[in-house]
């Protein structure tokens, strides 16, 4: 589910919460095509992982996050295009799953 940014909430423009699920986790090829895209927007997008906020443009961060299969991550951005990156990037995510990306 997609959340919008109300009023009060002046750091995140959009967040979702996403699982990864392709075999080998958001290893170095796939981590290297998720920083590109995250690059692409017009935005600041994160990844927060229990507490932690790892930038989903720098590919040192994404690495640092752990995200193996079955992690939990709540994507987030902020900026003109934060809500079509959130979305972008999961898919892109569901992408790697269905290309069996290892």
């Amino acid at each position: 589910m997609l959340r919008r940014a109300r009023p009060g909430d002046k750091d995140i423009a959009a967040s979702r919460e996403v699982i990864v699920r392709n075999k080998l986790g958001l290893h170095a090829r796939p981590a290297a095509e998720f920083v590109r895209h995250a690059k692409s927007f017009r935005c600041e997008v994160w990844l927060v992982k229990e507490g932690q906020r790892y930038s989903a443009e720098s590919l040192i961060d994404v690495l640092r996050a752990n995200l193996d299969c079955g992690a939990s991550v709540i994507l987030e951005a902020r900026g003109a295009d934060a809500e079509v990156a959130v979305i972008r990037l999961e898919e892109l995510l569901e992408e790697f799953r269905k290309r069996g990306e290892d």
